[in-house]
């Protein structure tokens, strides 16, 4: 019985890496423009809250999962350095990791920051030994994922106790007249767009499938305190079209 989603398709979870895969493949180097298509561009100010919310501080280590371009790490590089030079301290580390491999190529062509390093990695199986970091971050990766909840306790076991765990990603918006209006600039405009702009109408179209099949926010609460983390919890942007959630280790 087919137990993963690949957009509105169930899918025999050995064939969901693959198929993502085939995805960012196609996509990986009009990424960024993929986010801002996504959601109009707003994408960039749920980032920097994100990133404003994970205070990075010097001397930590930073896993930035499925962290692809770099966008991430590099708001985490600079805010922990910005932090250093105030208060001095230890260079932090940031780990961007992602299964993709084009991805991470694109991602290093775009240059990075001096406490970056990058590396290919299954956010389910990290190649990263128990309690490694202080903070991890995914971003618009963890619906990709074949099995979230092993993702989440992946998550789990690389983190220090008291280490913070934070999750954006796009999500279910909390009225009626935003859903039907977010649905309508999905399905209509993502798309069309991404044929037009991209020259690739089905990787979006997946894009846009699998965040309707993505838990709702109490739901992936659930999931978080689950996998092992305390104090879960969500904050929506954007009326809830994405969706900051957080744990920490215990």
């Amino acid at each position: 019985m087919p137990e993963a989603t690949f957009g509105f398709r169930d899918v025999d979870p050995a064939d969901k890496p693959r198929l993502v895969r085939g995805v960012f493949d196609s996509v990986a180097g009009r990424y960024d423009l993929m986010n801002d298509l996504m959601s109009a561009g707003v994408h960039r100010l749920w980032k920097d809250a994100t990133a404003a919310r994970l205070n990075p501080q010097p001397g930590e280590t930073i896993l930035d999962i499925a962290g692809g371009t770099g966008d991430m790490a590099r708001r985490f590089s600079k805010m922990a350095r910005a932090a250093q030079q105030r208060r001095g301290g230890d260079d932090a580390r940031v780990f961007v990791l992602d299964y993709n491999a084009e991805m991470i190529a694109a991602g290093r062509a775009k240059g990075g920051e001096p406490e970056m390093a990058w590396g290919v990695g299954d956010a389910q199986r990290l190649p990263l030994p128990d309690a490694f970091a202080d903070a991890y971050v995914i971003s618009f990766g963890i619906r990709n994922v074949t099995d979230v909840q092993a993702a989440l306790v992946e998550a789990r076991r690389v983190l220090k106790p008291g280490g913070r765990f934070l999750c954006l990603e796009f999500s279910h918006p909390a009225t009626e007249l935003l859903r039907k209006a977010y649905d309508a600039y999905s399905f209509k405009v993502i798309p069309a767009i991404g044929e037009l702009v991209a020259k690739d109408r089905p990787s979006y179209q997946y894009l846009v499938e699998s965040i309707r099949r993505f838990p709702d926010q109490k739901a992936f609460v659930g999931m978080i305190a689950k996998a092992g983390f305390a104090r879960a919890s969500y904050t929506n942007f954007t009326g809830g079209v994405a969706a900051l959630h957080q744990g920490w280790a215990i």
